[in-house]
């Protein structure tokens, strides 16, 4: 006769407030809160929340979460903090904050390519970015820019794929290996007809600094990672990646206008734990959304190179699935490994 491992309709309600006693003695052993009841929502937040940037201080999603974390701390009345979890790409802070708790207090600030890339170049990912996190809002959006040494003969990409074709050798792309500008990089080649010599770095960064001291050819990185070095006159900026002319990188022709509909770039997104009660999403959608439109917070994104994205969840959602498809057939395509 099987043991019974269930508690019927006419097991005593002691045992059944005992099960459940020792379930949430479990989880709070385990380091996690109980999910937050629809009843509390409204009162959300009454405690500290954290903000987990999966990067090293100093980057984009780090001064990005330190600036929002300030801003939501004094609309809130609470404490908000950021943690750095770096490594893995990134991966290891998003599996962290994808299994806490659903209870708003424990979100994630990252750059949106670490999720949709991750499932086509990471074996075994711990979680499902679609499924085991919910997207609140999109703080900041910037385009990539495509730069070149100084000395390189071009002005635009359809005079880079004729150098490289009249060179006779593919011009030499220094960015980080399995990384969006690495994958986005491939799309313009391919499209234009012609190779890059792809030189791996561990970080944008190291990239952008060989690019400068003439090292390699071209790069690609962020306006936010670029721009400083090109209105320094270090290196040359000849495509950026947004849908139209952006306003950070003035006279810069757009990708766009020579492959139709080519958008790229890093959208820094704040995301919860799944099952984190609709009224929380709402609220920390509409303070962020409140937050980077003030006029003086918009000025300082686009002084960093950055705009706030006008998608809601839903559409942020969508945009993830999309997203993850495209990527996953250039991945494929092209037998990107991740390092």
């Amino acid at each position: 006769m099987k043991a019974q491992t269930s508690i019927t309709r006419s097991a005593p309600a002691k045992a059944r407030r005992a099960l459940l006693g020792m379930a949430a003695a479990a989880m709070l052993a385990g380091g996690a809160s109980l999910p937050v009841r629809a009843q509390d929502a409204a009162s959300y937040p009454s405690r500290m929340i954290r903000i987990t940037v999966p990067n090293p201080a100093g980057g984009t999603s780090d001064v990005l979460g330190r600036l929002l974390a300030k801003e939501l701390g004094e609309m809130f009345k609470q404490p908000v903090i950021v943690e750095n979890k770096a490594g893995g790409n990134g991966q290891i802070g998003a599996a962290f904050v994808a299994k806490s708790a659903p209870d708003g207090y424990n979100l994630l600030l990252l750059d949106m390519s670490v999720l949709t890339i991750g499932p086509s170049v990471v074996a075994q990912l711990p979680y499902n970015p679609q499924k085991d996190l919910a997207p609140i809002t999109i703080p900041a959006y910037s385009p990539h820019l495509l730069v070149v040494r100084n000395d390189l003969p071009v002005k635009n990409i359809d005079e880079l794929a004729a150098y490289a074709k009249k060179s006779g050798k593919p011009p030499s792309f220094g960015t980080p290996l399995a990384s969006i500008s690495q994958l986005a990089g491939i799309l313009i080649a391919q499209d234009r007809g012609f190779e890059f010599n792809v030189i791996g770095y561990k970080g944008g960064a190291q990239a952008l600094a060989d690019l400068a001291g003439g090292q390699i050819d071209s790069a690609m990185a962020s306006v936010v990672a670029t721009n400083q070095l090109v209105q320094g006159g270090k290196v040359k900026a000849i495509a950026v990646t947004s849908a139209k002319p952006f306003a950070a990188t003035p006279g810069v022709p757009t990708v766009a206008s020579q492959i139709p509909n080519f958008v790229t770039g890093s959208w820094q997104g704040l995301l919860a734990p799944a099952n984190t009660p609709p009224a929380v999403l709402d609220k920390l959608q509409d303070a962020v959304q409140r937050i980077v439109t003030r006029p003086e917070f918009a000025k300082h994104l686009q002084e960093l190179g950055s705009e706030p994205s006008a998608m809601n969840r839903q559409q942020i959602a969508e945009w993830m699935r999309t997203e993850t498809q495209r990527w996953g057939k250039v991945v494929k395509d092209n037998n990107i490994k991740a390092e």
